[in-house]
């Protein structure tokens, strides 16, 4: 078996990306900021909700199932997210971080990088 294909494994990594709180990202993916940053399906933007902004709805979800109650499709969104997570973390702009899409962007895969 991979390290991939290890549901513990992938369950721990995702809850060491995911450093917010179900409620707390919920009311995160709520806010303008939110909806502003992050790509589209196929390239189009402006439209629509963005592929980042769907994820933390998923992320959302998958925080407040049981272990028991999470299937081989879960597991695999939880390898897309910290996949996400790791390639964006590396990639952290100069300089306060706050108020940047870059931040925004993590934030609706659940993670805020101010932590």
């Amino acid at each position: 078996m991979s390290r991939a294909d290890d549901p513990q494994q992938t369950y721990r990594e995702f809850t060491e990306a995911v450093n917010m709180r179900p409620g707390e990202l919920s009311s995160w993916l709520q806010t303008a900021e939110s909806k502003q940053v992050g790509s589209h399906k196929g390239g189009r933007s402006g439209g629509g909700e963005s592929v980042g902004h769907s994820s933390g709805r998923r992320i959302v979800d998958l925080l407040r199932r049981k272990r028991a109650e999470l299937s081989a499709a879960d597991y695999q969104h939880m390898r897309t997210v910290i996949g996400y997570v790791h390639r964006h973390l590396a990639q952290r702009p100069a300089g306060d971080v706050r108020d940047t899409k870059w931040r925004w962007s993590l934030m609706n895969w659940g993670h805020d990088p101010l932590r």
